[in-house]
């Protein structure tokens, strides 16, 4: 394996740094008390707005940095990806997912990325709500992929 960067997250670096910054997360979600499912829900209830300024304070830090690196032209260290400005539109798949999440964060009461620093603070009955990650996220790639291939069937008849 060359030490260069690659566009596939190549660099011998790439998971010792993932791996600090999930580490970093889920001690701060952790020390904070986010990572417990009861803060989670009282934010869903208006009964404590501490969530909100923890996913605010993140969304100001992460727009100002990707406002700030889409523009330079530089690429980053160990993935060798431009910073780059990437929309998406706003379509049912997005509509659908973003319900699903919600659902799914409401009925949890916690988000994927707390779910796992929930396991580290003790929460081990959060586990059905990881299961049920898990099946929705294999059942979203298998419905995608059979939409996919009908997909490539129609434009393979249209060809004909």
């Amino acid at each position: 394996m060359s030490d260069a960067p690659t566009d596939d997250g190549g660099d011998p670096r790439f998971f010792g740094v993932v791996l600090l910054g999930g580490l970093i997360f889920g001690f701060g979600l952790g020390y904070s008390q986010m990572a417990r499912p009861e803060v989670v829900l009282d934010f869903l209830q208006f009964q404590d707005f501490g969530l909100l300024f923890v996913m605010g304070g993140a969304a100001v830090v992460t727009g100002i940095a990707f406002a700030l690196l889409a523009d330079t032209g530089r690429r980053a260290p160990l993935t060798g990806r431009a910073y780059a400005k990437r929309l998406k539109t706003y379509d049912r798949n997005v509509l659908v997912g973003g319900t699903i999440f919600g659902v799914g964060w409401g009925l949890s009461g916690i988000c994927p990325g707390a779910a796992y620093a929930s396991l580290g603070v003790g929460n081990y009955p959060i586990l059905w709500a990881l299961a049920g990650m898990f099946v929705g996220a294999y059942l979203q790639g298998y419905w995608r992929s059979v939409r996919s291939d009908d997909e490539d069937d129609v434009a393979a008849t249209t060809a004909d």
